[in-house]
């Protein structure tokens, strides 16, 4: 951050309001809530995310979810690329926790998504605002929400749409498997993984080849760039930074899911390399840094609280998919510490059950900022804890086909 940047930041986030200003003190003061059963917390998750679907009731963007509340901007608008892989949360939480009407929450998640994807099949970038170009990682986590309504809510409208965004997002693969169009910053990431996951279910779902065969290009790509330690080259947003544990966690979970899909040992090997080797570094109260450099070695003195919720998903998923069942602990370390910077009795509805980016509140990933994945992946950790299921399920081919 240069100097301007710095000095533009009292003015960007408005320290001096009374919520913000709250918020900041708690954080300087390491205030934290208190840790209560699971279910009380996974309750919260929901509601938080609930409010951040009604909050956009009445707009062109309505069925969406916020993308989150911030001092910047407070709610803003619908995020296409979460409010896609939150549709599979809403579907497992409506049943463990007898809430019918988030299946209802989740089909108009659904309706909005169809809405407006492109005609190419590609599915808009950022807020889906006038300019904004598709992205890769996007659009495949927008497939998410789409194998899970062709999945769990027997849509063919669903499958239909997410082979026509397979076939986009092959269209724009190298030879050699990498992304390299349609790129955040311009950069290719290994964190398509997370991508090439529905991309690969989507293929073996609809019987479609290509798509298969997309999929574990990039995968093979991406396996090239991960080093000795286990963690992956070309992982951060910008290649001159270190990873967030965000992007670390979406890459695990790539690999992990290809592998159980494929039955492939070598992108299986990768996820449990890496997962232990994060694993090495977590703190015994659960906090994980936010940034690791090669090697596991810690490069920030802030928790990303969505990369820890991930990795919280990705250890109980490797435990279930492995064996490995020592990584449970880690699991539960990490929703231990979500839990208390949870905050469940906060007055302010924009707070109360959400998640923020970073602990403490100004730390670099979502600064000063609520996000929705943030929510969405602890409520995906705590479910995956009680029910020890997998979020999404596991699909299996149902031999349709689309030419």
């Amino acid at each position: 951050m240069d100097i301007a940047d710095l000095l533009a930041l009292p003015f960007r986030y408005k320290p001096w309001r009374p919520r913000h200003l709250g918020l900041i003190v708690d954080s300087l003061r390491a205030v934290r809530g208190e840790a209560k059963p699971h279910a009380e917390h996974l309750g919260a998750a929901i509601d938080w995310l609930c409010r951040a679907q009604d909050v956009r009731d009445g707009q062109s963007d309505a069925g969406g979810v916020s993308a989150g509340w911030s001092f910047e901007d407070g709610w803003l608008p619908s995020y296409p690329e979460t409010t896609g892989y939150i549709i599979e949360t809403f579907l497992a939480a409506a049943e463990l926790l007898r809430r019918p009407e988030l299946v209802q929450r989740a089909r108009r998640m659904i309706d909005w998504e169809l809405s407006i994807q492109q005609r190419d099949g590609a599915f808009p970038g950022h807020f889906g605002e006038p300019g904004s170009k598709p992205v890769i990682f996007n659009t495949g986590q927008i497939m998410h929400g789409m194998v899970a309504g062709y999945v769990q809510l027997q849509r063919q409208d669903c499958l239909a749409a997410a082979v026509r965004a397979g076939h986009w997002l092959a269209e724009q693969q190298d030879d050699d498997g990498c992304f390299r169009h349609f790129e955040h910053h311009d950069t290719p990431h290994v964190y398509n993984t997370r991508a090439t996951w529905p991309l690969l279910s989507t293929g073996l779902l609809a019987g479609e080849q290509r798509l298969i065969d997309a999929a574990k290009r990039h995968m093979d790509w991406a396996l090239a760039q991960q080093t000795d330690s286990g963690w992956f080259e070309a992982n951060a947003f910008v290649p001159w930074r270190s990873p967030f544990t965000h992007t670390i966690a979406y890459a695990i979970r790539g690999f992990l899911e290809a592998g159980v899909l494929l039955g492939e040992e070598r992108y299986l090997n990768a996820a449990l390399k890496a997962g232990r080797g994060i694993a090495g570094a977590q703190r015994q109260d659960g906090w994980l840094a936010g940034t690791f450099k090669d090697g596991w070695v810690a490069d920030a003195r802030y928790c990303c609280l969505t990369g820890a919720a991930q990795m919280s998903m990705n250890w109980t998923r490797l435990a279930q998919a492995t064996g490995a069942e020592a990584l449970r602990e880690n699991a539960r370390a990490a929703i231990r510490y979500l839990k208390t910077q949870q905050r469940l009795d906060h007055p302010a509805a924009e707070v109360r059950g959400g998640i923020a980016g970073s602990a403490p509140i100004w730390g670099d990933y979502s600064r000063f900022e609520y996000p929705n994945w943030a929510a969405k992946f602890f409520a995906d950790a705590l479910i995956m804890d009680m029910a020890d299921i997998a979020v999404p399920p596991v699909p299996k081919r149902q031999g349709a086909t689309h030419g």
